[in-house]
């Protein structure tokens, strides 16, 4: 499942929307790391439409002709199954490990939930990520690098890390 259909049932799982402001909630979500065009929205309501995922409806809104979405039985228990088996990509990069907490709540047993959240945690606390390396390939530590923005990268980078482990033990009652 792409990130958009996964953000498209998940939004539906609030309510019925019409593309625009499924959109519109797309863009708030992950605006500040990429735009949404109805070009890619579209597209992917066809695909769950004829999926049987979602229904959709022509309405008059504001006097405008509207596609409204509405997320099937189906849908629901798709969305569910992905989110429960989340890995990859998914569990790795931060962009769409956002989009995955922002519906996990969605999956209706607590114990679904945590083990996805102990996968996230087991790679933070098992993965020791280094940006910049010596000549000999060696990885360079804040202390070790003198430009601000690089030692900024670091530093940043572990503060988010530790935070995020932090907040991971006290959702799993570590």
């Amino acid at each position: 499942m792409s990130l958009i259909e996964m953000m498209i049932l998940g939004f539906l799982s609030e309510r019925s929307m019409c593309g625009y402001e499924l959109r519109k909630k797309m863009e708030q979500l992950q605006g500040y790391a990429r735009k949404f065009s109805d070009g890619a929205i579209y597209p992917a309501t066809n695909r769950l439409v004829e999926a049987g995922l979602i229904s959709e409806q022509a309405s008059i809104r504001d006097g405008r002709q509207r596609r409204v979405f509405t997320l099937l039985g189906a849908g629901r228990a798709k969305l569910i199954d992905e989110l429960k088996s989340i890995s990859g990509f998914n569990l790795t990069d931060s962009t769409r490990w956002t989009v995955v907490l922002t519906f996990l709540s969605v999956v209706p047993d607590k114990t679904d939930r945590d083990a996805v959240l102990r996968r996230r945690y087991d790679l933070l606390n098992g993965h020791d990520v280094h940006f910049f390396y010596c000549d000999a390939g060696n990885p360079l530590s804040a202390e070790q690098i003198d430009d601000p923005y690089r030692k900024g990268i670091i530093t940043v980078h572990d503060a988010q890390i530790a935070a995020e482990l932090e907040w991971l033990r006290s959702m799993l009652e570590m």
